[in-house]
């Protein structure tokens, strides 16, 4: 074993490390019966910390009258 493989690491920083930097997720899902599809989803997400450097995108449009 090698020090990386027994290294642990607690979930919250494991989060903290995925937020810092951003998570990108992306899936498809397709219902099908009997070779005809029924439903598609597809989901496309951007998951990321905000702070005072990186404004959110939404202050812009809570401003909007």
């Amino acid at each position: 074993m090698t020090v990386v493989e027994r290294r642990e690491i607690a979930l919250v920083d494991l989060l903290d490390r995925l937020l810092a930097g951003g998570v990108v997720i992306t899936g498809d899902v397709t219902l099908r019966i009997a070779d005809v599809d029924l439903v598609r989803i597809d989901l496309n997400a951007l998951i990321s910390s905000v702070n005072a450097q990186v404004p959110s995108p939404f202050e812009a449009l809570e401003e909007q009258p």
